[in-house]
């Protein structure tokens, strides 16, 4: 059924067929000197085209329109599949390359009503190299991505299309599929309601649209599965025998070509843990411990029996800390707590969870459950779960039912997984200052699009507070100020307690016929579409946490677009100058106007974090412009030193997947 001959051709490497349940890259392990060559490498991988290129990449498409216009579409599809052909036989590549990109921009036109722009036929391209586009946001990249796609699954490779989450999966797949049923190539989106027969059915079409952490979740049930049937030698062996993997019984038949949008999300910012598949499993950790635990460390003083590590996300307990002997030990535990320093682990647990795990900030009570927010999107998570004991000392803390421990069973890191793709590319509107970790991981070289249109975003000074309470009244004058004006007003907050703190002061102050309000968090999370819709409309107030960030599409009204467009206030630096970056293109996109202004304080949580000179001295500056210079100054340091951290956790992530394949040995590789 699949034939990756072209993915195979553009990679220029082998397929693993012997060891593997699928067909997937092959992917040797590195020596020194090789390890030493990509890091030298990895300082020149950063390509950017200037708007020369793009123009003449464009013409040599644009030049076969001519006589496709004259087509049917019976005879445009055999134009297509000619040249299709061709590629597979690697005939005059770049000819016949562009003349298939031209078919599918005709097809675009009588399916869509437009031609793509060269822009976006450039991007196509850099994903069919197996590289990392970087395109502005409002540049189109759905279209650029199905274009890629639709060229990759005729020629008989099996196309993964992943997104951040299952809404935008979907979304994606449904305004792409004309496309590809033009040219008879079958699609689908994987949703994580979604039961096993159905998967499977999803999976087989030729082009699959699915969240990162679903197609993952979905191999590793794969390879358990295979567990279960055979042992894995004599597994490996009959497929070696037969060449080719037996694919029946699987859910995800092939690993060809993946293009990952948002994909310094996916590659990057979740990264920084495994995915794990787990079962319920007696814990060494027993409820009645737990609740001791967190009544002694209710009972422990801030700076006299412990710290707060903020950078490291630690505690440190003193030497000499006294347990209240009230609060004896339950009893019926085993041994190993009766010693001292086996209970220090269990209340510096404890105090982790009451005081760097913040309710609205970190998780969410939903349904009587203790829910995580991810950070870098602002959605819920509701099948993840923090481990060692975390999560269930959390769950007594907002006194919920307490869930059972789990137990590992199968995880895989995303830098082992997409590493076992023939073709691995990705894109996304924030990339370049991660461009190094890309290369060094994934192999993957970043390519900077120009925008297709100037972009005509204002940027407006930015307004540096002392005080919380002074920010928070700021930031909801800015946005009743432009609301007036008539422009419609996104104000991105960090978590989902500064969200509703905002809602509540301007609610305090308009009425609701004067404005439309609306609030978007992990607790609207089913209603993120129709907000999203609306949240262009001239006049109207969005605040919201990252979820209005990466592949939110905001359409503004006419009256919107005369009155300056959308306008965005960050209220808090993130960790990652990337998310950041991916709210302010929220505004201006496509061309049209907007503008942007950050509203900070000095006290914004990331500065207490990472604290520095800077920080300390700016927030007594007597003037708004000093304020500015030193707020600019200390974020800086923030930032990198935060990015720093993570890259370091990625790195240990991915230094300890390494040595565990090394241990688990040959027939390891089927983890």
């Amino acid at each position: 059924m699949f034939n990756p001959t072209f993915i195979k051709y553009l990679r220029k490497q082998p397929l693993l067929l012997a060891d593997s349940l699928r067909e997937e890259g092959s992917h040797p392990e590195q020596n020194k000197l090789s390890r030493f060559a990509t890091n030298l490498e990895s300082y020149y991988v950063t390509k950017r085209y200037n708007r020369l290129q793009v123009k003449q990449h464009g013409r040599h498409i644009a030049k076969h329109y001519k006589a496709l216009r004259k087509l049917d579409d019976n005879a445009l599809n055999q134009q297509f599949y000619r040249a299709i052909n061709a590629l597979n036989q690697q005939k005059r590549v770049t000819h016949h390359l562009a003349k298939a990109f031209a078919c599918i921009g005709e097809a675009i036109h009588r399916r869509f009503g437009f031609y793509p722009h060269a822009v976006q036929y450039l991007g196509a391209y850099v994903l069919l190299q197996g590289k990392m586009a970087e395109m502005q946001t409002g540049e189109g990249k759905t279209i650029v991505a199905g274009m890629a796609a639709t060229l990759a699954a005729a020629t008989g490779a099996v196309v993964h299309v992943l997104s951040t989450n299952d809404y935008l999966a979907t979304r994606d797949q449904q305004e792409m599929q004309p496309l590809f049923d033009f040219y008879g190539l079958t699609s689908g989106a994987i949703d994580g309601e979604m039961e096993i027969p159905e998967r499977q059915i999803q999976y087989q079409q030729a082009i699959c649209y699915v969240s990162a952490s679903e197609l993952v979740f979905d191999v590793l049930k794969d390879e358990l599965n295979a567990d279960n049937r055979l042992t894995r030698k004599k597994s490996a062996l009959q497929r070696f025998i037969s060449a080719k993997p037996n694919q029946a019984n699987l859910l995800v038949p092939a690993l060809h070509f993946c293009i990952v949008d948002e994909a310094d999300s996916v590659l990057i910012d979740e990264a920084s843990t495994p995915l794990i598949i787990s079962q319920e499993a007696e814990s060494l950790m027993d409820e009645d411990l737990l609740r001791w635990a967190l009544a002694q460390a209710n009972d422990l003083r801030l700076g006299h029996d412990f710290t707060l590590d903020h950078t490291n996300q630690d505690v440190n307990l003193a030497a000499d800390v006294v347990l209240n002997d009230s609060l004896p030990l339950p009893s019926g535990l085993k041994p190993m707590w009766s010693t001292r320093t086996w209970q220090n682990v269990v209340i510096k647990k404890a105090l982790t969870a009451l005081h760097l795990f913040n309710k609205d900030e970190h998780y969410i009570v939903l349904e009587d459950k203790v829910v995580i927010v991810d950070e870098s999107t602002g959605r819920p998570m509701p099948d993840r779960s923090w481990e060692q004991g975390l999560h269930q000392l959390i769950e007594i803390k907002e006194n919920v039912e307490v869930s059972k421990t789990r137990q590992t069973i199968a995880q895989i890191t995303f830098q082992r997984f997409f590493r076992r793709y023939i073709l691995l590319s990705g894109l996304t509107g924030t990339v370049t200052e991660v461009s190094r970790e890309m290369w060094k991981v994934y192999g993957l070289k970043v390519c900077v699009i120009p925008p297709n249109r100037r972009n005509k975003r204002k940027t407006l000074p930015r307004d540096c507070h002392r005080v919380l309470d002074n920010k928070w009244q700021a930031v909801a004058n800015e946005a009743i100020k432009r609301a007036t004006l008539g422009q419609p007003v996104l104000i991105g907050t960090r978590s989902v307690e500064a969200s509703e703190r905002v809602y509540e002061l301007i609610t305090q102050q308009v009425t609701p016929d004067q404005f439309t309000l609306y609030l978007l968090n992990a607790r609207q999370n089913a209603e993120e579409a129709e907000i999203v819709s609306k949240a262009g409309i001239s006049g109207t107030i969005t605040i919201a946490t990252n979820m209005a960030g990466r592949g939110t599409d905001i359409k503004l009204d006419d009256k919107a677009k005369q009155s300056g467009g959308l306008h965005v206030i960050l209220t808090e630096h993130h960790d990652s100058t990337r998310i950041d970056r991916q709210l302010i293109g929220r505004s201006a996109r496509q061309g049209n106007a907007g503008s942007f202004r950050e509203i900070v304080c000095f006290n914004d949580a990331i500065l207490l974090s990472h604290r520095s000179v800077w920080q300390m001295i700016g927030r007594w500056m007597p003037t708004a412009g000093l304020r500015r210079w030193f707020y600019n100054q200390a974020i800086l340091v923030a930032q990198r030193r935060a990015q720093q951290r993570q890259y370091e956790i990625r790195m240990n992530t991915l230094k300890q997947d390494n040595q565990r394949q090394k241990q688990i040995g040959f027939i390891g590789k089927l983890r």
